[in-house]
This record gives C-alpha cells, structure tokens and sequence, in this order.
C-alpha cells in the first residue's frame, strides 16, 4: 500500500453508524464498508434496515441492529448488542436524527422532546456508553473517532418560512457538544469532530427536492449542486483515516458554499 493509500485508509476498523439505513447515513456507511472497514449500522425500522445491510454487504462487511436512540433504555440496548459482538470501536458515527415543523404559537412540547431527545441527548449518552469499546481503539498515533452529523441549520438561521425550532436549536447544541466531547476526550486519544451537511437527498429534505425544486435548490447553492453521498462519504474517510488524525473539535461543513450565502434567507424562502 503506497503512503497516500495509508493515509486514508480505514481497512480493518470496526465503525458503528447511526441512522445508517437511508439518506446521509447510509452514504457514509457505504463509503466506510467499500473502504474496508467493518460496520454495524442502527436505524428504527428493521426491514428498511435489513434491506440496507444486506445491500451494503455485497461490497464488504455491514450487519444490523435496530435500535430507537431517543430512548435511553434503547441507547442501552444498543451498547449491550454492540459490546456483545465487538471488543474495540474504532469509529462512532451519530447520525440518527430526528425534526419536526409547526407553526410558532403552536409548536407541541413533544416536538421539542423528540428533537432534543435524540439529536443531543441520544448522542452524549451512546458516546458516553461506548467509551470503553472507544478507550479500547485508541492510541497516540491513531486515536478512536466520534463523528457526529450536525447541519448547516445548526450554524445559521434557517429559511423564514422553515418551522422547525427544535431541530435547528438541536443541531447547534450537537456542534457544542462536540467541542465539549472533544476537549474532555482528547487526553484519552479519542478525537470528536462534526459534520455540518447543507441539502442532500434524504428523508427530510424530500419536500424540498419533489416537484421541480431539486433545480431551484441547485440554483442558488454556489457550487451549482445538490450534495451527492461521495461528497459525505470522502470526509468521513478523511476524519477517520490517519489523514484526520489530528484534527478534533472542528465542525466541517460540506454544503457546496450555502453558508456563504445566508446572510440573507431571501433567495430559499420562494422554494417553500
């Protein structure tokens, strides 16, 4: 293997990603699987699940377990299943998340449970519940990783017209998270970094890519594009490979130039 191949390479590392079986997390669970490295990925819904890993594993090693992080109990459950099958975790992908939309005055407090339950809490608790599989990947030169998806909606005020408080309150309190992770962590060489993603297909940007706005979106992203799963996929291999070995606490953000632009919502809100 040439020292560019090395440098990048995840072959052999053990990851576990969440929210893996559509959208964002099923990209970065290919990208690690055709890279080598073993994976499980977790979602709520067993057959969309099953489907996924079964699909993945024609190109390498992924297997499946359900779980629903917005639960403790169910973040427990997943640690056990995790320590059962594995001695060491190289990788930690926090990708499940959840949003939800109301108007202002009516927005139900279940709606902020939801979002905060599984986008911060469900993150700081499976974290905290694998560090011993995390302490056991860990070394100087090449630290175990906690990667977790936050959104561009988490570092500037989302389109006017987008009524999910929560969600982007959460995402920003993930970013923090992270560089509060990141600081406590890196004495024990465990490195804790966030990707900011701006739009890319999934389940929660459905509504904004049907009926002809897939080209209006791609019309105001500086880059010209919706984001494409390689684009996810190529720094997830970049945060976990020995190239990323020294970076932890960053917040990356992959959104083809849309922060840039947000200084004034004006352009996105005639998509809604």
């Amino acid at each position: 293997m040439s020292t560019e191949d090395s440098l990048f390479s995840v072959a052999g590392k053990r990851a576990l990603v969440t929210g893996g079986s559509r959208g964002i997390g099923r990209a970065i669970a290919e990208a690690l699987v055709r890279a080598g490295a073993e994976v499980i990925i977790t979602s709520r819904k067993r057959q969309d699940l099953d489907e996924t890993a079964a699909s993945l594993a024609e190109s390498g090693s992924c297997t499946a377990i359900a779980a629903d992080l917005a639960s403790p109990d169910g973040v427990s459950d997943l640690v056990a299943a995790v320590e059962r099958r594995w001695d060491r975790l190289d990788l930690l992908v926090n990708n499940a998340g959840a949003t939800w939309g109301a108007p202002l005055q009516d927005f139900p407090v279940a709606g902020w449970d939801k979002v905060f339950d599984t986008n911060v809490r469900g993150v700081f608790l499976l974290t905290t519940g694998l560090l011993d599989l995390l302490r056991a990947a860990a070394k100087e030169d090449d630290p175990a990783r906690v990667i977790v998806i936050g959104s561009v909606d988490g570092l500037r005020v989302p389109e006017l017209s987008w009524d999910n408080y929560p969600y982007s309150a959460s995402k920003a309190a993930a970013h923090m998270l992270t560089r509060h992770l990141a600081a406590r962590l890196a004495p024990e060489h465990i490195t804790v970094n966030a990707i900011a993603p701006g739009f890319f297909e999934s389940r929660m940007t459905s509504f904004l890519l049907d009926d002809g706005g897939r080209e209006d979106l791609a019309g105001i992203v500086p880059l010209g594009r919706i984001g494409r799963p390689e684009d996810l996929g190529g720094v997830t291999l970049f945060l976990a490979s020995r190239a990323g070995a020294y970076l932890t606490g960053t917040v990356v953000t992959v959104d083809g130039g849309v922060t840039l632009a947000a200084s004034s919502p004006s352009d996105l809100v005639r998509l809604i």
